[in-house]
């Protein structure tokens, strides 16, 4: 008895019959069940408790005065309130015609009098259970769809429902706002026809198009679309396809106005292009810094082919003042003049190779050539500081792809740091450059010295903007150099070395031509 109270506690019963004889022994068969029965005996009164008190299940009478059991049944189905109401017909009458009539009317059942106790507890338990599943059923998906209109209204993007031919079968109201109208005059209205203004001329090509009629998902960038009042913005949508089970039914796409969006991008753009100016300048001023630093060294260098030709030119002179010149002798001193010249020219050229700013672009370059071109440049800072460089560059390490001009600003920066910190530390061995290829189709070039050694705070200090540790230097060597090799899509850093003192720097670059096994990507990381 418990269980079933418990279990039937919240179902109404409408009891619905002319005759007393026939409601009490109904309500005498189904008083202990637990259910909440109400009583009717005419179909008028029958009609409203049911609109009052929403019955899971109405036992209803055929055969009744003034409104027959059809008509109540018939009103039943009509009213909101209690369309969904199992009702099951009890009547004497058990012909087929009968039966037929109530079930097209909307009957759920038919219990033929005098019925069985047994018979009317069980289809009432079955009914009621029915019904109230449905109802249940009924209230989650309420609650689903009162959810899911929250989340829609809450979405910044629009968002439509389309029809296999394009029609706006829902839309939220962001997509309202987007249009500059009413979420009710986009409703019905063509989805192509609204947005594009080549809607008539072809069709076919429209974005959303393939999703509405193939069930292809797409999803572009940067389109302009149209609003309600014709003014066009630029767009990005995403469209997916609306299926039930393998039946195509249109679209949902989801699309958002990005014009602030692009905006923002082409002002980033503008202060990418004005950071890199700057850094180009600055790359450029630190090299004009350079070169004045080694200014002396540098006349020295090419003091000395000017000396030898100016010699070698005094001494062809007086040969040529004989009377009977060797010409053979004069000829190899002609030579030599020509040699020196296309020495001092050299130096020149590396020279002004250095100073000119870079073009732009990067190009193949050969990792030996280049650096013992800086090697060659940098052998005024050795003769300076009393040192030597020592390169090593094997056979097998590819060409790289980058600007010749920042790399050897970089190589030489780390070279004379480097020749200058042996030299405070009084040792004689050379400054090591080498060159190996590392994992990722990266070239990692290093520059050691034996110098003192870098302070235990230098990863947090030393590339730093105006962070240096020397006397008069300005600190925007290293933090040029990090700049400029970022920018050929390489790193730099450096180590302590476990075998000795001094200090290890590195930077790596991308190899020119990958090979098919390696990563496309064009930058490398530190190694």
């Amino acid at each position: 008895m418990t269980a079933a109270v418990s279990e039937n506690s919240e179902v109404t019963v409408l009891l619905v019959d002319d005759n007393p004889q026939n409601l009490k022994v109904l309500y005498e068969t189904l008083k202990d069940k637990g259910y909440r029965l109400l009583i009717a005996n005419e179909g008028e009164k029958a009609l409203d408790l049911a609109h009052r008190h929403q019955p899971e299940v109405v036992l209803l009478d055929i055969m009744m005065p003034e409104m027959d059991g059809y008509e109540v049944c018939e009103r039943l189905k009509a009213d909101p309130e209690t369309a969904d109401c199992a009702v099951v017909f009890l009547s004497a009458l058990d012909d087929l015609e009968a039966k037929v009539k109530g079930f097209a009317l909307g009957g759920a059942d038919y219990i033929s009098k005098p019925f069985q106790s047994q018979e009317v507890i069980a289809r009432v338990k079955t009914h009621a259970r029915v019904i109230r599943l449905e109802r249940e059923l009924q209230a989650r998906n309420r609650e689903l769809q009162s959810d899911q209109a929250r989340i829609l209204n809450s979405i910044s993007e629009g968002i439509y429902g389309l029809d296999e031919n394009g029609t706006i079968e829902f839309a939220n109201p962001a997509a309202a706002v987007i249009m500059r109208c009413p979420v009710e005059d986009l409703i019905g209205r063509n989805f192509f026809e609204t947005h594009f203004s080549t809607a008539a001329q072809c069709p076919d090509g429209l974005p959303v198009n393939a999703t509405c009629r193939q069930g292809v998902a797409e999803n572009q960038r940067d389109i302009r679309m149209l609003r309600a009042d014709d003014t066009g913005f630029p767009a990005e949508y995403r469209s997916a396809p609306k299926l039930d089970g393998e039946e195509l039914h249109g679209a949902v796409v989801v699309f958002r106005d990005i014009t602030a969006e692009l905006e923002g991008e082409r002002a980033l753009e503008e202060a990418r292009e004005l950071v890199q100016e700057q850094r180009d300048q600055l790359a450029h001023t630190s090299r004009l810094t350079t070169m004045g630093e080694m200014a002396a060294g540098v006349a020295h260098e090419v003091n000395q082919p000017l000396t030898a030709i100016a010699n070698y030119a005094r001494v062809s002179k007086r040969m040529m003042a004989v009377e009977n010149p060797n010409l053979t002798l004069l000829q190899e001193t002609l030579d030599k003049i020509e040699a020196q010249s296309h020495r001092a020219s050299e130096i020149i050229r590396r020279i002004r190779r250095f100073m000119k700013k870079p073009a732009t672009g990067k190009e193949v370059l050969s990792v030996s050539s280049l650096l013992e071109d800086t090697r060659q440049f940098a052998e005024v800072d050795a003769r300076n500081n009393d040192g030597a460089i020592e390169l090593i560059v094997p056979e097998d390490v590819p060409d790289i792809l980058a600007d010749p001009v920042q790399v050897q600003q970089v190589a030489l920066n780390l070279i004379r740091n480097a020749l200058e910190a042996t030299r405070t530390a009084e040792s004689d061995l050379p400054v090591e450059v080498t060159a190996q290829v590392t994992e990722g189709s990266c070239v990692r070039i290093e520059v050691r010295d034996y110098g003192v050694g870098l302070a235990e705070d230098a990863e947090e200090k030393l590339f730093l903007p105006f962070y240096t540790t020397k006397d008069e230097g300005m600190g925007i060597g290293l933090s040029t150099c990090r700049s400029l090799i970022q920018a050929q899509g390489g790193e730099i850093g450096f180590e302590r070395p476990e075998d000795g003192g001094g200090a290890r720097f590195f930077f790596t670059l991308p190899v020119a031509a990958p090979s098919p096994s390696t990563s496309d990507e064009s930058s490398c990381g530190a190694v």
